[in-house]
């Protein structure tokens, strides 16, 4: 991979165990599983690293009863029937068969944002400015909850079926809940996830849910980052519902109701419209399964 003049060569790491990965990351390591997020920003410029840590062999891969391991692919997750339903489908409809195959549900939890501004290394509020230029310029596919700050849309599909299912994380050292994993960006903190730069996801444990379905409205067919996914699972009478494409966090709802306090900006109010549309679908489903 070219490196700016002056720098060093891009050094690869390959331990073999979580507190390897966990002691090479951080002071400019970056964790490299199946690369299909980390090398696109690295080609353009929107990570810095001066060595990749490869965490394939170091992170646990596969499926073990309610624990998928965080370097499990989308392609055996969505292939395996003891997968809840939502789960299965949210990483069928994620990406192609190649990038299925090659994604990791460690890797794809912690997807950078879309934002075209952002990508395109604009000065806005997710690179230290000031200001959200999305809300000023374009922004069909951005948020309409949780933009107060920032306008972009977590991308996710997996994310937001891993939050209706009430899905717990276990990092090299500690246990949350999905949703404590992602925060919100604040004038102190833009991040959108809770994990320190030395931080490995390890495994994802899935509790036991009645039924579960995700439906997710796209540009294209198949194979195209959410407009609205909706995810909806059923468990001990609860049904919890949470969307993609939504917020710059995969955002969880109380109730169908909660679209009434939704935040669209003027070009994406048609995206609660299609939410108004899906989460009676998916919970239709629900009832039937």
């Amino acid at each position: 991979m070219p490196r700016p003049e002056g720098r060093s060569p891009l050094q690869l790491e390959r331990p073999s165990s979580a507190d390897a990965a966990v002691a090479a990351l951080g002071n400019g390591g970056v964790a490299l599983a199946g690369g299909t997020e980390v090398v696109p920003l690295l080609r353009e410029g929107l990570v810095a690293a001066d060595r990749l840590v490869d965490v394939s062999v170091a992170v646990p891969r596969g499926i073990s009863g309610q624990t998928l391991g965080a370097g499990t692919k989308l392609a055996e997750l969505e292939a395996d029937p003891q997968i809840p339903a939502a789960l299965r489908e949210a990483c069928r409809l994620a990406a192609s068969p190649q990038l299925r195959n090659m994604g990791t549900i460690g890797g794809n939890l912690l997807q950078a944002t879309r934002c075209w501004y952002w990508r395109l290394q604009y000065p806005c509020y997710l690179h230290g400015g000031e200001r959200c230029h999305a809300k000023e310029g374009q922004h069909r596919e951005h948020a309409f909850f949780g933009n107060e700050r920032c306008a972009s849309a977590h991308p996710s599909d997996p994310a937001a079926a891993l939050l209706a299912l009430g899905a717990r994380i276990r990092t090299d050292r500690r246990e949350l809940g999905l949703a404590e994993l992602y925060r919100l960006p604040t004038a102190d903190d833009r991040a959108t996830t809770t994990l320190e730069p030395d931080e490995l996801i390890l495994e994802i444990d899935l509790p036991e849910v009645a039924s579960s379905v995700y439906l997710k409205a796209m540009d294209r067919k198949r194979w195209a980052f959410a407009l609205v996914g909706v995810a909806a699972a059923r468990a001990g009478g609860e049904t919890r519902i949470a969307l993609s494409g939504a917020a710059p966090v995969p955002w969880l709802l109380n109730s169908p109701e909660d679209l009434e306090s939704a935040t669209p900006l003027p070009g994406t109010a048609y995206k609660v419209e299609i939410a108004r549309a899906l989460i009676p679908r998916a919970l239709a489903r629900l009832a039937v399964a």
